[in-house]
């Protein structure tokens, strides 16, 4: 009979041991301050010199800050920050045969653990403009820490 019970035991531990799935999950999110998303590329490829700065807009939005230089031309300031959260989760389960004087039992218990990361990127592009409104000059700066 003892030795009956220590088979089923170990069955039943098997069991438990193997239906006790780790679940992992992984999850990216990205939030952006900006509803499009501007990006180093979008200037390179659409923001030309002698462009109104209606076309400016229409491309890139409305600037963060306008301000003007020592000429009293518009200077148009965008500074868009992005920040990349990722995040894993993996829970599971233990189980353990307990075998002792007045028996054996059956014990199960869970872990659960994760991690976490986060990185931001900033661009920052400066668009300068002439006396009758058309780009004169850009420059932008992108960093990632």
């Amino acid at each position: 009979m003892q030795r009956s019970i220590h088979k089923s035991g170990l069955v039943a531990l098997v069991a438990v041991t193997l239906g006790a799935c780790s679940a992992t999950q992984h999850r990216a999110e990205v939030q952006d301050d900006s509803v499009d998303r501007v990006t180093v590329g979008t200037v390179q490829r659409e923001i030309r010199v002698g462009m109104p700065s209606s076309e400016v807009a229409a491309i890139l939005g409305a600037p963060n800050i306008v301000s003007t230089d020592a000429e009293r031309r518009e200077v148009w300031i965008y500074d868009k920050i992005s920040t990349d959260v990722s995040y894993s989760r993996s829970s599971g389960v233990v189980a353990g045969l307990v075998v002792g004087s007045s028996g054996g039992g059956l014990g199960a218990g869970s872990k659960n653990a994760g991690a976490s990361s986060s990185s931001q990127r900033t661009l920052t592009i400066i668009i300068k403009f002439d006396d009758i409104g058309e780009v004169r000059d850009f420059s932008y700066r992108t960093s990632s820490f």
